[in-house]
């Protein structure tokens, strides 16, 4: 089982723009804990993998290691650490991703 980590900036965020419905935001967030592989891959940036989960219009991206994503059988990953980092409606979606890119790229996953 994968540990998924929510930014503290997220979370607000979420909390602000879902309201009542932020309990089944979360939930879908959580549902990496079991099934780590879900997702869409948006980007790499060194072994960083950036993918991202759909709810309704909007997108949330995480971050995680991309070799053990990728190597790795579903009950070894144990030690994955999945950090949601952004949230973008599907218009902002390039933007976001790039933003999150820069961040990686300069200051590292300690960015977020």
């Amino acid at each position: 089982m994968a540990k998924v980590i929510i930014t503290a900036l997220l979370e607000g965020e979420i909390n602000k723009k879902f309201k009542r419905r932020s309990v089944e935001v979360f939930s879908l967030l959580r549902t990496l804990e079991d099934n780590p592989y879900k997702g869409k891959e948006v980007g790499v940036v060194g072994r960083v993998l950036i993918k991202e989960i759909k709810y309704g219009k909007f997108r949330f991206y995480f971050i995680t290691d991309g070799y053990k994503i990728k190597v790795l059988k579903a009950r070894e990953l144990k030690e994955l650490i999945i950090k949601f980092v952004r949230m973008s409606e599907k218009k902002d979606q390039q933007e976001t991703i790039e933003e999150i890119k820069n961040v990686l790229r300069s200051l590292g996953e300690e960015g977020f």
